[in-house]
């Protein structure tokens, strides 16, 4: 793997001549954030040797550089998932080459189901820490000490200092947000009312079906993390129409004009 990520790497800095210091995955929905980069350069995920291919409605599939209030950003406009087939090591294989591309900060978003009754859809929430439902973990196998170490800490999956700075901006923006804890669920369909029941009851405020194998790789390569789920729909049992992914893209696009313009600030404040 550290030989086919290296690969990666040296075809990207062959194509771009930015250094980016901060990264971002946007979720389903939320591509909007790359209107404001400037100087933008992009690179096909079709083009980069052995880089997954994004399959999911609402992901572009490309990474974009550029500049964000005078920092050097990366993009992943479209992620990869779990419950396309790929293995966990595929899903995260990009933080791998954003570590070898020298990034040190993460801000990872997504499009989620709420939990927690005093949500609505279009909820912005902090996410303080995560439960890993999902069956699966992307450190599984042989140890690559190029990477990181065996037994990475996980007490501090998202930064804390992170996360008071992120509250602070929203409060300055006027940006109404929540802080909670989000559930990976491997998917692809959209929980049962009893399975709700059971995360509520774990401790989750949120769930969804990404997010948490890029928090772990991050966290193991060293990679300092925010989250901020987007709350597009509450959870079976809770809402009361069925769910579709048209909707969820619908409401991530209602709000993505606040989360852009929290993104940025937080970008600024890194």
């Amino acid at each position: 793997m550290f030989d086919k990520v290296m690969e990666s790497v040296k075809y990207i800095e062959s194509k771009v001549s930015l250094k980016p210091e901060i990264a971002v995955i946007l979720g389903s929905g939320l591509g909007n954030l790359v209107d404001v980069v400037e100087n933008k350069q992009y690179i096909d995920y079709k083009d980069i040797p052995n880089f997954p291919q994004s399959t999911v409605a609402g992901h572009e599939g490309r990474l974009v550089f550029g500049d964000i209030k005078g920092k050097t950003v990366l993009i992943m406009q479209g992620r990869f998932h779990y419950y396309e087939g790929y293995t966990m090591k595929e899903v995260t294989y990009p933080v791998y080459v954003m570590q070898k591309l020298g990034i040190k900060k993460l801000v990872v978003t997504n499009a989620c189901g709420g939990i927690n009754t005093s949500f609505k859809p279009g909820t912005l929430m902090l996410i303080k820490d995560f439960i890993n439902l999902m069956g699966d973990n992307p450190l599984m196998g042989a140890n690559d000490e190029r990477f990181g170490v065996r037994f990475p800490d996980m007490s501090e999956p998202y930064k804390l200092n992170f996360i008071d700075k992120a509250k602070g901006i929203a409060e300055e923006l006027n940006i109404e947000h929540a802080v909670g804890v989000y559930a990976g669920f491997s998917g692809p369909y959209y929980e049962t009312a009893s399975e709700i029941t059971m995360i509520g009851r774990m401790g989750a405020d949120a769930v969804g079906m990404s997010t948490v194998p890029e928090t772990i790789a991050a966290n193991y390569l060293g990679i300092d993390v925010l989250g901020i789920a987007c709350i597009t729909n509450m959870a079976t049992g809770i809402q009361k129409v069925k769910h579709s992914h048209e909707r969820v893209v619908e409401t991530a696009n209602r709000i993505a004009t606040d989360l852009c313009r929290w993104v940025q600030e937080i970008i600024n404040a890194l």
